[in-house]
């Protein structure tokens, strides 16, 4: 494989003695339902949210509740405006939902013309991006330039902070250090609870340019626990766009090519920015019109953006592929691949849950832009690295996907392929590990969670605070020797 110019430098390592990152002390304390068990005194306390918190469906139909913000069609409950970005899947014409092609903009611009227009001139297009959702223009070459800088400033950690960060961080989840991290990295700030422009433009450069070394720093202590070796600390390094950053702290001395860089600069401009709505920069919109400090903020957008049902599905959707691949016997075949679809539609095969990850989206119904530039970026390095084959296989899953789904569940809504059926295979090559893809995706989003908090903070600047309604019973108190 080609070797990065400039991969040839030693690391730094530490040993147990200068981290605690290798030991990990389980809780010698057990959890109270194994530690004192379950009597039946403790039923009450463990099954009284079963009856307690699940309401009819007449209820919501009763009083027009939008679960999950959402209207009866499907589309989203409007409850802001924005400038930062444009998420369209559908028309509403007469109050009907119609489905149209999908078309993705960040500040106006269609994101196939962004990532096409850095590439054709084989720039790096992730830091433009960045620029753009948070400045709301594209920048100049003197902007750019000085905008790179700015992050290069801020790869290195703080001083003394991998000596306190190693020993909160050993966990079964990165995005779980990342939040961690990020909290810690607040009181490294010496005015965290600054909300001004200047500050908060000041703490994106900064998680732009040290969460890759975190979530490396992470993934290295846990391969090192594994294989009982030391831990390496891989090297703050500069003139590296966001693409080649993450590949170097990956890779090392392995080096890595101009080409697997550019797939993921696209990678990362396709998951910059996804509107205000989606599950992540809402959760950051509501901290942050409370005021908050940033990185309390992106801490709680990070834990969102884990959730299985979120960024967590890109995971899902390569372990998937990988399931279908072992067990299609001919992957060109569309009648094999269908029928082992059809054994994961009826939770007979892959992870029991009866879904095909990767397809259907919340906005999206005919189609979903970023998975269209992908899938042609992803071929190119397909081509190179002899994997067009597993490629097909994900085509022939997207072609006859819908059409089970329709016939296998009954689902009516349309159903478009989304970004996530394609992750996993282009982070698979690339040799992302895949404790990594999700925290790879809160590195590119770090830029729209910035983006939208600061519309919040400066534009909206009230506290979001919707409403539920009551739908309990008023109850008479009684004595603790009467009941029950």
């Amino acid at each position: 494989m080609p070797k990065s110019p400039l991969t040839h430098r030693a690391r730094s390592f530490l040993t147990s003695k200068d981290t605690s990152a290798l030991s990990h002390i389980a809780d010698a304390y057990p959890m109270p339902s194994e530690g004192l068990g379950r009597p039946a005194a403790s039923d009450g306390l463990y099954e009284g949210m079963q009856r307690a918190d699940r309401l009819p469906d007449e209820l919501y139909e009763r009083y027009d509740v939008k679960r999950g913000l959402r209207n009866a069609d499907g589309s989203g409950v409007l409850v802001g405006l924005t400038t930062i970005s444009n998420v369209h899947g559908y028309n509403k014409v007469d109050g009907r939902l119609v489905p149209d092609r999908g078309d993705l903009r960040y500040r106006g611009y269609s994101i196939s013309d962004l990532v096409e227009g850095s590439h054709a001139d084989d720039r790096f297009g992730y830091e433009e991006v960045a620029y753009l959702l948070l400045s709301g223009a594209l920048p100049i070459q003197a902007e750019l330039d000085d905008f790179r800088a700015r992050i290069d400033s801020r790869r290195q950690l703080p001083e003394g902070y991998l000596d306190i960060f190693p020993r909160v961080t050993y966990s079964h989840s990165i995005m779980n250090v990342l939040q961690r991290a990020t909290l810690l990295l607040y009181a490294f700030d010496r005015n965290p609870d600054d909300t001004s422009p200047e500050h908060e433009i000041d703490v994106a450069l900064s998680l732009l340019g040290r969460w890759p070394r975190v979530a490396s720093v992470a993934h290295q202590a846990y391969v090192a626990s594994n294989e009982g070796v030391r831990l390496r600390v891989p090297p703050a390094r500069e003139g590296y766009s966001m693409a080649e950053t993450i590949l170097d702290v990956l890779r090392g001395d392995e080096g890595f090519s101009r080409s697997e860089a550019m797939l993921l600069d696209a990678m990362l401009m396709l998951h910059a920015e996804h509107g205000g709505g989606n599950n992540s920069s809402f959760t950051c919109r509501v901290l942050s019109s409370s005021g908050t400090d940033a990185y309390s903020a992106y801490a709680a957008a990070l834990g969102s953006l884990k959730g299985p049902k979120h960024g967590g599905a890109n995971y899902k959707a390569g372990e998937m592929i990988e399931d279908i691949a072992a067990h299609v016997g001919d992957w060109s075949s569309d009648t094999q691949v269908a029928d082992y679809l059809t054994r994961i539609l009826g939770r007979e095969a892959f992870d029991g849950t009866g879904l095909i990850y990767g397809l259907g989206h919340a906005v999206y119904t005919v189609s979903d832009p970023r998975a269209e530039v992908v899938r042609e970026q992803a071929r190119k390095l397909a081509e190179e690295k002899g994997e067009l084959d597993k490629l097909e296989l994900i085509g022939r899953v997207e072609r006859l996907g819908p059409e089970l789904m329709r016939e296998v569940r009954g689902i009516t809504k349309p159903i478009s392929t989304n970004i996530d059926l394609y992750t996993g295979f282009v982070y698979s090559m690339l040799g992302i590990p895949k404790d990594l893809y999700t925290p790879i995706f809160a590195m590119a989003r770090c830029a729209g969670w910035a983006a939208h908090r600061m519309e919040e903070l400066y534009g909206a600047a009230r506290i979001i605070r919707p409403a539920y309604r009551s739908v309990m019973g008023d109850s008479a108190y009684v004595p603790i020797g009467r009941r029950g």
